[in-house]
């Protein structure tokens, strides 16, 4: 068994059975680099036609090398961050001040270095009752103009394949008509519960960009090549693109499955 070989260069790859483009890289850090370059790109062609743009932003590991490559990125000025909305699409429900909050990436370590406002920053009201409500009344308001979509959408995946807060089996993954739900249950991972974005927000996006780096993802990414599971014991399945938005997977070599 082995893997693929590597190329020092981040290069468009055909990965047979996976939807959309995918771009390997050698490290997490180039793949993010790579992701960060492209959604930059396509949020200045976005402020070319609007007088704003919308970005939904992930949490975890993923979240943390997406942040810190956004704000290295040189494809946007300050004048047009400070343009720019930055949404959760997922958060944990734990205080303000607690380090494992999704939140806390795009306020303490892309907001301030790159110059978005804090009232183009969306947190997730994860202490009200009603949270996912008004999130949703939110993004309704902001996204208008629209019809609904975000204009860019990144995203991480565990290695048990759940993408946002959707995670195997749990009730969220039914949600068809909620732009955004709370999430709970055994598969759940704690913190919990979970707020989120639903399947039916993230296919609407524009631009769907996936960040999967590590050994540890390389199992459910063989299983999602290979077409062996649903969107239920798989969320990451489940995320699909409209007819006119594009999908772009962003890989390190380790999360590849071995090949041979």
């Amino acid at each position: 068994m082995h893997r693929r070989s590597q190329d020092p260069r981040n290069a468009t790859h055909a990965v047979p059975g996976l939807r959309g483009r995918q771009v390997i890289a050698a490290t997490p850090e180039d793949a993010a680099r790579a992701l960060a370059d492209h959604v930059v790109k396509h949020l200045a062609r976005c402020l070319e036609d609007a007088p704003t743009a919308h970005l939904a932003l992930s949490g975890g590991s993923s979240g943390a090398l997406v942040c810190d490559a956004l704000a290295a990125s040189q494809g946007l000025d300050s004048w047009a961050w400070a343009r720019v909305h930055v949404w959760m699409v997922d958060e944990r429900c734990v205080p303000d001040d607690d380090p494992r909050l999704n939140f806390a990436l795009v306020r303490d370590r892309l907001a301030p270095r790159v110059g978005i406002p804090s009232d183009h920053l969306h947190p997730m009201p994860v202490a009200l009752a009603d949270g996912a409500s008004r999130y949703q009344h939110d993004l309704d308001v902001a996204l208008s103009a629209t019809a609904g979509r975000l204009d860019a959408v990144v995203l991480g995946m565990g290695a048990d394949g759940h993408t946002a807060s959707l995670f195997p089996h749990s009730p969220a993954l039914a949600e068809t008509a909620r732009l955004v739900t709370t999430n709970d249950g055994d598969t759940v991972a704690a913190p919990r519960p979970r707020m989120t974005l639903t399947f039916p927000t993230l296919g609407r996006a524009r631009l769907l960009a996936v960040l999967v780096a590590g050994a540890s993802k390389s199992r459910a990414m063989g299983a999602l090549i290979a077409g062996a599971a649903d969107p239920l014991s798989l969320p990451i399945a489940g995320v699909t693109p409209g007819p006119d938005a594009e999908l772009v997977w962003y890989l390190d070599q380790a999360a590849l499955p071995p090949v041979g």
